[in-house]
């Protein structure tokens, strides 16, 4: 017989990502939902400014979140990454500068509304150009998918490979872009930076729901998935599912959330406004509605899109997200939903002196 081979201290069960998060030495918060305009923040020598670790319910084995705070006149510390991070500006006024391995060096200025994607392992730093305010960004990255694999910090945050094709167009660093015509929810603009992402100009999809108005976005040719999506007031989408890792932040207006699975009697609510995020459980139905006076828009980031889809699944998604549950797909039409869920909406504007505007369908 062999010989006994002593386990190793902690090498059971090894989750790579909660262990370097626990390292790292500022607040971790785990809910269904956050508002980030007020969640604490504490000191991350990692980015050099303030900070916080976001875990929403549904974020999966792929995908997490961070909170930075700069501060007024302050900066984060230069840092570059073997995983892919997409930013969305949640308050203030600032610049970024980007590197790429040719040296040459890209800035732009962002404001409360802005999205961007430094490339892959380009060395990057932002700034807050006020004097007064502090500015808070959330970062939507899929760390946990990577230092899990490899297990190792410094492959991640220290390996010199470059990835000039991740580059892009340098215009895309100036909020140009290429937009890709596919079909109606498919259609795509690819940039590294998006100036505000509450005024970019999105398509009809009316397939999602009543006046359901859509864009995808290729952000420095990253496999991670972006979307700006809006609701009309007195409307609400289509109920439908997909896999984990949809990290969905409210960019305008006032309303909730209802997510249930197959065969469930009840329904757990999800209130937003603008600044608030969540993420729908792996394969959660959940469904949007606009309970406020102006158009609802939010924006979500997912492990996997259309150009990358990496995982099987992810592919089933996107090309089931606006086909009936009955065939084959995974979304359940107005007429087939829980008569609830629309009494529900309508107690709900009407609480506000609203009304819903859902004739015809």
């Amino acid at each position: 017989m062999p010989d006994t081979v002593v386990l190793p201290p902690g090498k059971f069960m090894v989750d790579s990502y909660l262990d370097w998060a626990a390292a790292e030495g500022v607040p971790i918060y785990e809910s269904f939902a956050f508002d980030l305009l007020t969640v604490e923040t504490k000191p991350w020598k990692r980015f050099g400014v303030d900070g916080a670790i976001i875990h929403v319910a549904g974020r999966g084995d792929f995908m997490t979140s961070f909170l930075l705070e700069i501060p007024p006149g302050g900066s984060t510390r230069p840092i570059k990454h073997l995983f892919e991070a997409s930013f969305y500006v949640l308050a203030g006024n600032g610049a970024a500068t980007v590197e790429g391995p040719d040296g040459a060096r890209h800035q732009f200025e962002w404001k409360a509304h802005s999205v961007f994607a430094p490339p892959l392992n380009a060395p990057y730093q932002l700034f807050n150009t006020s004097g007064n305010e502090p500015a808070r960004l959330a970062i939507s990255c899929n760390l946990p998918a990577v230092i899990n694999l490899f297990h190792s910090d410094s492959f991640v945050f220290d390996n010199p490979c470059p990835f000039p094709d991740r580059m892009g167009d340098p215009s895309h660093f100036n909020g140009e872009g290429h937009f890709i015509a596919v079909r109606p929810g498919k259609d795509m603009w690819e940039t590294n930076f998006v100036p505000d992402a509450s005024r970019f100009e999105l398509r009809d999809w009316t397939d999602r729901g009543n006046g359901s108005t859509h864009i995808k976005f290729i952000l420095a040719d990253s496999v991670m998935h972006a979307h700006v999506s809006e609701m009309p007031v007195g409307s609400y989408k289509k109920a439908h599912r997909h896999g984990p890792d949809a990290h969905i932040y409210i960019i305008s207006g006032e309303g909730y959330s209802l997510l249930f699975g197959q065969g469930d009697k009840d329904f757990t609510r999800v209130d937003w406004k603008p600044g608030w995020i969540f993420a729908p459980p792996d394969m959660m139905f959940h469904q949007h509605f606009n309970a406020g006076t102006v158009p609802v828009r939010y924006i979500a980031f997912i492990q996997g899109n259309v150009r990358y889809p990496l995982m099987q699944s992810r592919r089933d998604v996107y090309a089931g997200v606006d086909r009936s549950v009955k065939e084959g797909g995974h979304q359940i039409e107005y007429a087939d939903q829980d008569p609830r869920i629309h009494r529900i909406f309508v107690e709900e504007l009407a609480k506000k002196g609203l009304e819903a505007k859902m004739e015809g369908f």
